[in-house]
């Protein structure tokens, strides 16, 4: 299927070029002159700033401004992603609490294998040691959101094959400004946001509160909440001197909290159970809370030596600690699953029964697991940038990261039974007997960019380079007190160059073409002699303007020499977080995206923006394999990846005025399979595809008053959205919120 994107992209722009050229060669004029535009110097909070840096990328990079942020106003990452080309996503909890996303087929789970950043920052709780994402930030709260693909994030590691997603928090005003938000709605959603900042002469400051809060839409047997409580706290304070000072310096100071109560599970529904009434929750999982706590603090240092050369440097420290007390497993004589309980409950028949908590049981029978975790993530990282020459435009950047991260696992399980409907705790579980271990990583990671731009063509070769050492000290499950009586060590090293080559050349301002070459990797586990995930990615495209219609098409082909997949409790595995050899894969794909203003030119006071994006993206396994872990089983040679969607299209239609805005979109995600496979997805292997209409709209009362109103799910679909962790999870369904915003 790649020999036909590549020609097809060849095509696409040899008849736009035709096509410029005959618009021009009508106009009265001779020539028309090339605008040079001006480069935007970018700041170490972000990896674009702009939708002008995007669009000038030698490679894919989407910027999601505030303006459309606030369009919907989600505060769930996976629908703010999902008109953005090239996103795989699969959901969990319906609120985009813990979000599973891939970039370009990665592996989607917990969102591994993509680079998670914040201000610049490295986000996921241990990025290099366990890097999946159990806290993700509040997308409600940020300003601005980068996505990077392809050759565009060779800067960005220490995963590079898929890309880079950078969230950008609110942001230091220039003057005396802020914002109150209230917002309340179905299933007793909640929002709450207060904003106040101000910039005098030397000194910045901005604070915010955020409060998401909701009772959940699915209904536990017998009663109960089923939503979260979340709550974020920022600050960030800034000095620096003079701007006409010989040496431009600022010194940025960023604290940021959040606490989460949810009482979410993994446990799922059967097949005819999802049919009969997917939004119920079986009254086995009535115990089954997460309460998370995360602290990141960042100290930015800014010098400006001249216009020509800047560097930036931060140093950070981030700090999670989570127990998700969930339920794990049922034994009427012997230990299984959850998951294989929902997965087949007519083999496992009176498992399933005893989940429903319709009779009493006796003790011991359900194992409910501490899934105590801490995390931390420190390092000091600073990058330079150097531009010269008018002509020939050249800017090189040197960075340079040292990092530390750390998974500390203390979990035990506590067994209970149902007592007159009541899930009753009767055996406490001795701490640390389930895991006692800690998970480590150093790493010294550097990159080297060069980028030239002579007339319209801009070269960017790039080179990265990671120094890694992952380890475990597991005290075993006997040593609570870690004294060291049963003590066992692992460290594996990796040392790795990562090149990336990326050229852009721009034949109008309205017409460019771009591609690129890289290779692309990610981290093994702390087994030693472990290989990494290693690829050699390709992507050829191009970005045009004509008559108004904006966009970009894309082809891309990710060789995988080496896929690692992970052993993870969300995706029916044992939970040990251990990489496995998943060989050879092929993964390519088409990304499109389209931007078009139906009144352009012809109405000064409404405008009609309509947006179209579609992905499609192919897998296919090109060794066999077998391995433990649910989505992927036995695998293949032909076998399709798992939860990767081949077709996804996205519809967005505006209309706006300068006292209102109305905004619909649609999307539709294709049918994927729950496990590895090829051919017709069996039945109890599928996830059915499903269109989601979501509408908002807004008024201006005023230049600081705003209404808004914001529906998901229209039409109220009922749709399932995996299989994992443990049998079929629904979407979210129709919810309806008001807001009134305050701006000053």
């Amino acid at each position: 299927m790649n020999r036909f994107f590549f020609p097809l992209i060849f095509f696409l722009s040899f008849y736009n070029i035709m096509l410029s050229q005959e618009q021009n060669a009508k106009k009265d004029s001779a020539t028309v002159k090339t605008e040079i535009l001006n480069e935007v110097i970018v700041n170490g909070s972000t990896i674009l700033g702009s939708k002008f840096e995007a669009k000038n990328r030698t490679g894919s990079a989407v910027y999601i401004s505030e303006k459309e942020l606030q369009k919907f106003d989600y505060n769930d990452i996976n629908r703010t992603l999902k008109s953005v080309p090239g996103v795989n996503i699969y959901e969990e909890d319906g609120f985009g609490l813990r979000p599973n996303i891939s970039l370009r087929g990665t592996s989607p789970e917990r969102s591994a294998k993509i680079n998670l950043m914040e201000d610049g920052v490295l986000i996921a709780p241990a990025p290099y040691s366990a890097p999946a994402a159990y806290y993700f930030p509040t997308i409600g709260r940020m300003q601005a959101v980068e996505i990077l693909k392809g050759s565009s994030q060779i800067q960005y590691g220490p995963n590079t094959t898929g890309g880079a997603i950078n969230m950008i928090s609110t942001r230091i005003p220039d003057q005396l400004s802020g914002r109150v938000v209230l917002s309340a709605g179905n299933f007793n959603s909640k929002n709450t946001q207060v904003i106040v900042g101000d910039n005098y002469q030397n000194f910045g400051f901005v604070s915010e509160y955020y409060n998401y809060n909701s009772n959940g839409f699915k209904n536990l047997d017998g009663g109960g909440n089923t939503g979260f409580d979340k709550s974020d706290y920022l600050a960030k304070f800034r000095i620096s001197t003079d701007e006409d000072a010989r040496f431009y310096q600022s010194l940025q100071f960023k604290i940021q909290y959040s606490e989460e109560k949810a009482n979410e599970t993994y446990l799922g529904l059967t097949d005819i159970d999802f049919k009969e009434n997917p939004y119920r929750r079986y009254r086995a999982s009535s115990k089954d809370v997460m309460d998370s706590e995360h602290q990141q603090y960042q100290l930015t240092h800014f010098l400006k030596i001249s216009p020509a050369l800047s560097i930036h440097t931060t140093g950070y420290l981030n700090k999670f600690k989570r127990n998700w007390y969930k339920l794990d497993d049922v034994n009427l004589g012997e230990r299984v699953g959850i998951n294989k309980v929902l997965a087949d409950p007519e083999r496992y028949v009176m498992e399933y029964n005893a989940l429903l908590g319709n009779t009493d049981t006796a003790e011991d029978v359900f194992g409910i697991k501490a899934n105590n975790r801490s995390y931390s993530s420190n390092g000091i990282q600073s990058v330079a940038r150097l531009q010269w020459g008018s002509d020939w435009s050249q800017n090189l950047e040197l960075g340079i990261r040292y990092h530390e991260d750390d998974e500390d696992r203390f979990q035990w399980v506590d067994r209970h039974g149902f007592q007159n409907s009541e899930l009753i705790r009767t055996t406490v579980g001795a701490k640390g007997a389930d895991a006692n271990r800690i998970g480590y990583a150093k790493a010294v990671a550097t990159h080297f960019l060069y980028k030239l731009s002579i007339n319209g063509l801009t070269v960017t070769p790039g080179l990265r380079y990671e120094n890694i050492t992952l380890g475990r000290t597991d005290y075993g499950s006997n040593d609570a007190s870690r004294s060291g009586i049963d003590l066992s060590e692992r460290e594996n090293r990796v040392d790795v160059w990562i090149p990336g080559l990326g050229a852009n050349y721009r034949f109008t301002n309205n017409l460019s073409v771009f591609g690129g070459i890289h290779k692309g990797f990610s981290p093994p586990g702390s087994t030693d002699g472990q290989n990494p995930e290693q690829s050699i990615n390709y992507e050829l495209g191009t970005r045009f303007n004509h008559s108004g219609l904006r966009g970009e098409i894309i082809a891309y082909y990710n060789d995988y020499q080496n896929l690692l997949g992970n052993d993870l409790a969300a995706t029916g595995g044992t939970g040990s977080l251990d990489q496995f050899n998943a060989g050879e894969v092929r993964v390519n794909g088409v990304e499109v995206l389209l931007h078009y203003d139906i009144f352009k030119n012809s109405s000064e006071k409404l405008r009609f923006p309509v947006s179209v994006s579609y992905t499609l993206t192919d897998t296919k396994f090109l060794s066999s394999f077998e391995s433990d872990t649910d989505i992927f089983g036995e695998v293949m040679e032909g076998d399709e990846i798992p939860y990767i969607a081949k077709n996804q299209f996205n519809l967005n239609l505006g209309l706006e005025h300068g006292k209102f805005a109305l905004d619909m979109g649609l999307r539709y995600t294709d049918a994927f399979r729950t496990r590895a496979g090829t051919g017709t997805i069996p039945a109890n292997f599928k996830v059915d595809s499903n269109y989601i209409i979501d509408l908002s709209g807004r008024y201006f009362y005023n230049k600081h008053l705003i209404f808004s109103t914001n529906i998901i799910n229209l039409l109220d679909k009922t749709y399932a959205v995996s299989r994992v962790p443990a049998g079929l999870r629904p979407g979210h369904p129709f919810g309806i919120n008001f807001s009134i915003g305050y701006n000053f």
